[in-house]
């Protein structure tokens, strides 16, 4: 069998493509668990047990320099009524925070008056 430099580099390519669709599903899955327990820390649930990928965007981090960042999308509700969205952001394979829009909340059943 005779590989040519045009071979090679299709391969090349190929084994890049993969590593790099293995690398981002493998972040996705950190931001999903994440995101599952930030929901549950928050006392919302957390609808469709997913996070979608909403955009990449060029965000400072702590140390002021612009990175690539990931930012996922992904739905809650508190009172099982309305769907509320949420974003988690994650730079460089770590999940850097989580927002939640402002929402309806319902107090614990002992502080009802």
């Amino acid at each position: 069998m005779n590989l040519d430099l045009t071979d090679i580099g299709l391969v090349t390519a190929v084994i890049v493509i993969a590593a790099l669709f293995w690398r981002s599903h493998g972040i996705r899955e950190r931001a999903l668990i994440y995101t599952r327990r930030f929901c549950e820390r928050e006392e919302v649930e957390f609808l469709d047990d997913t996070v979608g990928p909403e955009k990449l965007a060029l965000i400072k981090d702590r140390h002021g320099k612009r990175r690539i960042t990931r930012i996922y999308r992904f739905e809650f509700t508190v009172t099982g009524g309305e769907r509320y969205p949420g974003h988690t952001y994650v730079q460089g394979g770590q999940v850097q925070r989580v927002e939640l829009p402002p929402h309806r909340f319902t107090p614990p059943p002992d502080q009802i008056h």
